[in-house]
């Protein structure tokens, strides 16, 4: 599974990038917002850093202008993936730009009717929000599962990329219903290496060597 980071802060993603844990980086309005950077010299210092897609969100609401806010998107490199709202303006600026050869990811995705509507429009990668549906009590797992299901059917090749991660646990479940990436905050991450187990047997392993009166060094 791919692991893309969502957020704008540079210094975290090269972290994460040089231990090898960015396949990708999300951003939206939201992020930038926090950021406090130009999203066009913002995303064009992330595109620099990671190899993988780079999702940049358009803010017009009709296809028209989603269209001519994507193509200056994807000017600020190669792997600028455009992010486009799971709506019908953004169903058809997904077929323009796709069509272009453009990278589109397709956002705020809540069905897998939605999803289905995406695939068929060509989109690169679908990303349906997990906890956004966990926050009203639905399952948001149920609906990778759907998708996965329905995407498998039929031989769609856009990428499931589970979006609003709340926890580890969700990135297991994404990793076991089989989604083709997952987008997590920075700090998400890197709680996957953490276990009270791993914690307590390095403790005992510390103590263990103390009494020994060793040195490898």
């Amino acid at each position: 599974m791919k692991f893309f980071v969502d957020t704008a802060d540079i210094d975290a993603i090269a972290e994460l990038n040089d231990l090898g844990m960015v396949d990708g980086v999300t951003t939206n309005p939201s992020i930038i917002l926090k950021s406090g950077r130009n999203i066009l010299e913002v995303t064009k210092e992330i595109c620099a850093l990671v190899d993988g897609p780079v999702s940049a969100e358009v803010v017009a609401l009709e296809a028209d202008a989603m269209i001519a806010e994507g193509r200056e998107l994807a000017k600020i490199a190669e792997n600028v993936t455009v992010k486009l709202p799971l709506t019908w303006d953004g169903l058809k600026a997904c077929k323009v730009l796709t069509g272009e050869g453009k990278m589109v990811n397709v956002t705020l995705c809540f069905s897998a009717n939605q999803a289905l509507l995406a695939a068929k429009a060509g989109a690169t990668f679908i990303s349906p929000f997990i906890g956004r549906l966990d926050d009203i009590n639905l399952d948001g797992m149920d609906l990778i599962e759907d998708i996965r299901t329905i995407y498998d059917n039929y031989g769609y090749e856009t990428q499931i990329l589970a979006a609003s991660i709340r926890s580890v646990n969700h990135i297991h479940d994404c990793a076991v219903v089989g989604a083709d990436v997952i987008t997590a905050p920075p700090e998400i991450i890197k709680k996957l290496v953490s276990h009270p187990l791993t914690d307590q047997g390095l403790e005992q392993f510390m103590k263990d060597w103390a009494k020994t009166g060793q040195s490898i060094l």
